[in-house]
């Protein structure tokens, strides 16, 4: 008697344990409710990691289905629309490709492709110092500093704000960390910022300041050089006047003279 009891109520738990797990997936269910395939927008994705410059081919990217909620404006659809490309920006693995974030790749250079409409690429040779001890990569962004004499005097001051580097040496990417020494850095500028860099560069000595990525702004507050002291001027002593004494014959006579 008592075993049949505990066998119908094990029975009887088992099914209203099955009961609640049934209600429970229901209930998810109806919360999360499935995407059809067909609802689904094709958007393509890198691959791999693509560094900046890279010439994007197809095994670079992949084309996959998702919820078009997920989706940001601008995304490519089509794999189509990106081969043959060059990436203006780094992209990581299984990241959206933006249509931003690529860049036809028309005749001559990837370097050339690179650089922006109205922008101009300049390359300046630089060194060690310059060239930030080597730890310049394409794609960061650099202030440049001048120095030159005037006067016998040091002045220095910062003529470019933010400025991009295309290329170190004759490579658009790199794809190490570790500091490398070239002997030439391009960067963009406006054709203005061209003449402003070149001037600088005949008028004295140049030096790249790497900037953060994250940084926008950095106010600089140039303290004008103090004016040269003027030389006091040499004080001339006042002579008071004397007298000569000029004796004719039994007359004495006496003239004042400024000495």
């Amino acid at each position: 008697m008592i075993k049949g009891r505990t066998t119908l109520l094990l029975v009887l738990s088992l099914a209203m344990a099955g009961g609640a797990a049934l209600v429970a997936n229901n209930w998810l269910a109806n919360q999360q409710p499935t995407l059809a395939a067909d609802d689904r927008v094709p958007v393509v994705l890198a691959a791999v990691d693509i560094p900046y410059g890279q010439k994007i081919e197809s095994h670079h990217v992949k084309l996959v289905h998702l919820d078009p909620k997920g989706v940001p404006p601008g995304a490519v659809t089509q794999i189509e629309e990106v081969e043959g490309k060059v990436a203006s920006q780094e992209m990581l693995s299984d990241e959206i490709v933006h249509a931003k974030r690529i860049t036809a790749h028309l005749e001559g250079s990837t370097l050339a492709s690179l650089i922006e409409p109205n922008m101009r690429a300049v390359t300046v040779r630089v060194d060690d110092v310059i060239g930030v001890a080597g730890f310049l990569l394409p794609g960061n962004r650099v202030d440049i500093l001048a120095s030159r004499k005037v006067k016998q005097r040091v002045v220095s001051e910062t003529v470019l704000k933010d400025i991009k580097v295309l290329a170190i040496d004759q490579k658009a990417r790199n794809d190490q960390d570790d500091p490398v020494i070239v002997r030439a850095v391009t960067l963009e500028v406006t054709p203005q910022h061209a003449e402003v860099l070149m001037k600088a560069k005949e008028e004295g000595r140049i030096q790249l300041a790497l900037r953060n990525p994250l940084d926008e702004e950095i106010a600089v507050v140039t303290k004008p050089a103090p004016a040269p002291k003027a030389k006091p001027r040499p004080r001339v002593p006042h002579v008071h006047p004397s007298s000569v004494t000029v004796i004719r014959g039994v007359e004495v006579n006496k003239s004042k003279v400024s000495l």
